[in-house]
Formats: C-alpha cells, structure tokens, sequence
C-alpha cells in the first residue's frame, strides 16, 4: 500500500462525495458541510482549495494507490498566530485502523515545515474520538490540554482535545 498526500484533481469528486456522505464521518468534523454531500459539492470544493492562497491554505488529497480517499489540510492563523496552522483531516471509512492517517500526517507536517515558515501545527479533535487522537500521538503530536465545554455538535457540548506539534519538536 503506498500512501501519499497530492494536490486536488476535479476526477477526486465522486471519491470525495461518496467519503463526505457518511455520518460516520461528518459526526467527528466541523458543522457546514451538507448532507447527503454531492459531486457537485465536491467539484466546488476542489475548485476552491486549488485557487486558495498556497501560503495560507495547505490542503491536500489523501491518496492510497492512486486513488484519493480521504483529505488533509492545515490552515494559517491571523494575526499573532500568523506561523501557526490548524489542522484537519479525515479517511474514509473503509480505510480506518490501517495506519494512513498517521502516514498523512507526518508527511503534511514534514512538508509544512520544510517548505514554509510554519513553526506550530496544532488540532482540535473531539474528547471522545480516540482514533484521531490516537492518529496525532502516534504522529508525535503532544496533548496540551483538553478544553471543556468547547464545542455544540448534534445537540451536544462536547469538550475538544488540543494537540500541537511544533517545529522544534522534529
């Protein structure tokens, strides 16, 4: 299985939708995205990212074989957190437990660090999801802290964990 991280293409929409349709999935991201999440959507959302400022907007089809199924991105502050980004991601599912989101993620920060001024990356996955918190341990990311109360998602407050991996850290 070889897994990389590459640019978005317009031929990724209908992998993209098909990931991005699962409850499974969208539970553990950000509100914004609809449901059911369509080709059309998808083709919009490469359109985007591949237009987006290169210095701001790291973002990143997850590839396994040649095929893309899943995304990874981090995204610059403002501000006093202008060398700091925040990261995200997600796998379809059928691709969990494997060991490809680690490998994404170590690759996205290595080419983060290497090739801009970033000097911290940091993510906020929910308390309760343990296999992405379990991806940025076993990618050396370090908890901060967990903050509570931090997030309203499905009729739910939920606390967040906060993790970071900066550049002196490699």
């Amino acid at each position: 299985m070889k897994v990389s991280i590459r640019e978005w293409q317009q031929s990724d929409a209908a992998a993209l939708a098909a990931a991005l349709s699962n409850k499974n999935i969208l539970n553990n991201l950000r509100d914004g995205l609809p449901y059911p999440y369509t080709e059309a959507d998808a083709e919009e959302y490469i359109s985007f990212i591949l237009t987006s400022d290169p210095n701001d907007t790291f973002a990143f089809a997850i590839d396994v074989d040649g095929r893309a199924v899943g995304s990874i991105g981090a995204f610059r502050q403002g501000n006093i957190h202008c060398r700091t980004a925040e990261l995200g991601y997600y796998l379809a599912e059928e691709y969990w437990g494997r060991g490809i989101m680690t490998i994404a993620v170590r690759q996205l920060c290595e080419k983060l660090f290497a090739e801009t001024d970033i000097i911290r990356i940091f993510a906020e996955p929910f308390d309760y999801n343990v296999g992405s918190r379990r991806v940025l341990e076993k990618a050396g990311f370090q908890l901060e802290g967990i903050l509570k109360n931090n997030a309203f998602k499905n009729g739910k407050v939920l606390d967040m964990a906060l993790y970071a991996y900066t550049k002196n850290s490699l």
